[in-house]
């Protein structure tokens, strides 16, 4: 039986990253956003709680799917396994992780008035 498919998806979230682990990732029926279903965090049974993840745990309490702005994606991997999710410092000064300059997406051109 194969393995299913692990996703890690970094993204930019006021002003911190996160970093999650998913089964499914795709584009979302709603322009401009990536779904991202299945979230995986670590078990509660486990004796060293790392205090990030249970952040990230409780914020996505009950979410079966969240989708994400593009422009706020930094990276999507296929990995081997899952790892820690994580919020990590902050997307500004702290880090090199920066906001694309311009919007994702223009107004379309020809729009047949001069």
């Amino acid at each position: 039986m194969a393995e299913p498919t692990i996703y890690r998806v970094v993204f930019v979230n006021q002003g911190k990253v996160y970093e999650m682990y998913a089964r499914s990732v795709g584009q979302s029926g709603i322009f401009g956003f990536i779904e991202v279903e299945g979230l995986l965090f670590g078990e509660r049974t486990e004796l060293v709680v790392d205090p990030s993840e249970e952040s990230l745990k409780n914020e996505f309490k009950g979410v079966r799917r969240t989708n994400i702005p593009m422009h706020s994606i930094v990276r999507i991997d296929e990995v081997d396994k899952r790892g820690v999710s994580r919020i990590t410092g902050k997307a500004d000064k702290e880090t090199t992780v920066m906001h694309f300059p311009a919007p994702a997406f223009d107004k379309p051109s020809g729009s047949g008035k001069s």
